[in-house]
C-alpha cells in the first residue's frame, strides 16, 4: 500500500515545487529586456537598421541600446499577457508597429514565452513590419 502513496507524495511534491519556480512577472521582465537589448542591437547597430543620418549622429549605437534594458523590459512587460497556470506560466507579448521618424519604423513582434521551473524560453517570435 506504501507505493501508491509515494507516487503522489512525489507528484504533490513535484507540482509544489513547480508552483514555487514558476517565473513571475519581474522574472519575465528581466528576461524580456535582455533578449530585447539583443534584437534591437542586432538590427538596428550591427545590421544598418538605421537611418544614413541616424548612423551619422548617433555614434554608440550599441551603447546607447544597452543602456535602454530595463525600459524594454518595461515595455515588453507592459505589452504582454500572463497566463498562468499555476505550475507554468505562458506570456503572450505584442511589441513594435509605432513609426519613430519619417521612414523608420519598428517592426511589430510577437512572441509567445514559456515560464517554468524557474525557466524563461521562448515557444514562438514572429515579425512583420508593422
Amino acid at each position: 500500500m506504501s507505493r501508491p502513496w509515494g507516487w503522489c507524495l512525489a507528484a504533490v511534491a513535484l507540482g509544489g515545487a513547480l508552483v514555487a519556480t514558476n517565473p513571475d512577472e519581474q522574472d519575465f521582465e528581466e528576461f524580456a529586456g535582455e533578449r530585447l537589448v539583443r534584437l534591437v542591437d542586432e538590427e538596428l547597430c550591427d545590421q544598418g537598421g538605421l537611418p544614413m543620418v541616424a548612423r551619422l549622429l548617433i555614434q554608440n549605437c550599441s551603447e546607447l541600446v544597452q543602456g535602454q534594458e530595463r525600459v524594454l523590459g518595461s515595455l515588453a512587460l507592459q505589452g504582454s499577457t500572463r497566463t498562468n497556470a499555476g505550475v507554468f506560466s505562458l506570456y503572450s507579448t505584442q511589441l513594435g508597429g509605432q513609426s519613430l521618424l519619417p521612414g523608420l519604423r519598428i517592426p511589430r513582434y510577437r512572441i509567445l514565452t514559456l515560464g517554468v521551473a524557474g525557466q524563461l524560453v521562448m515557444l514562438q517570435a514572429s515579425a512583420d513590419e508593422g
